[in-house]
């Protein structure tokens, strides 16, 4: 199954609600994940929050994205798919 996000919210912080097109959802934690050129910005949560869902994942106006199963593996709990 080609794995996308389908619904996203802020929650605060670096933490993000997902949803996902095989059902799984839940809020994840970007906190530790927010280093190199393309994410540093993304540090600023004014920024971090600004995201949009694009190409079938999270998205920033800088270019900066992460790859839909990458945040299917950081969900809590769930067995990765």
């Amino acid at each position: 199954m080609f794995m996308h996000v389908t619904q996203a919210r802020y929650c605060g912080d670096y933490k993000v609600w997902v949803a996902f097109n095989d059902g799984a959802e839940g809020e994840i934690d970007l906190s530790s994940e927010l280093y190199g050129e393309l994410f540093e910005p993304l540090k600023d949560k004014e920024f971090f929050r600004s995201f949009t869902l694009e190409g079938h994942t999270l998205s920033w106006s800088n270019g900066a994205d992460f790859a839909p199963e990458f945040l299917r593996e950081q969900l809590p709990g769930l067995s990765q798919a």
